[in-house]
């Protein structure tokens, strides 16, 4: 769903991210420990999915003013500077839409719910933690690449898939092509390693 909301890098849409890659994501509330590693390790990694073309946006219900107090004792505990906007959502309005917080929830805190986001603004994955549980952000960082490679490359990306590594075929969907297809001993028409 579309959202215009203020957030710790001014008023931001998600129209405004259009043609870009995004990684939104929520986490449960401020100040709380698991929220804090991954933010940090966000924050790390910002770079690396700018470098794919792909924006950061966190979201939880706490307001704004918490979000930047939050920011403000990371960067003076940690040394660490978030450069990624928090959207604000205390009326929870953006969580809901997402699926983040249930209707039927007891409290306001949103799970860790993560979507990656294409550039045409359709979500390509997503994954749900629990709220004891962080995320990998290096598997998110990896998610993004696969999708990316995936999509240029008219390829399916194995398990565990890097950069760099080999590519699967995409599997035929008819029973000429699946009959004609050739492939080594090790492989089988359904699983075939891309040949450069």
């Amino acid at each position: 769903p579309a959202f215009r909301a203020r957030t710790t890098r001014g008023e931001i849409a998600l129209e405004d991210y259009r043609g870009r890659w995004v990684l939104l994501f929520s986490h449960p509330a401020d100040f709380t420990p698991v929220c804090t590693s991954e933010f940090l390790a966000f924050a790390r990694a910002q770079p690396q999915f700018e470098a794919l073309d792909c924006a950061l946006l966190a979201l939880s219900v706490d307001g704004l003013f918490s979000h930047l107090a939050w920011i403000r004792d990371i960067h003076d505990r940690f040394g660490v500077r978030i450069g990624f906007p928090i959207i604000e959502d205390p009326s929870m309005a953006i969580a809901r839409g997402y699926g983040m917080v249930g209707e039927a929830a007891t409290d306001s805190s949103t799970t860790r719910v993560t979507y990656v986001i294409d550039p045409q603004g359709i979500v390509r994955a997503m994954s749900w933690y629990p709220m004891h549980v962080g995320r990998s952000v290096a598997e998110l960082l990896r998610l993004v690449s696969a999708l990316q490679a995936a999509d240029a490359e008219g390829a399916a990306t194995p398990q565990g898939w890097q950069p760099g590594e080999p590519m699967l075929e995409p599997v035929p969907l008819d029973a000429d092509a699946a009959l004609s297809a050739t492939f080594d001993k090790d492989e089988a028409w359904y699983y075939r390693w891309r040949r450069t």
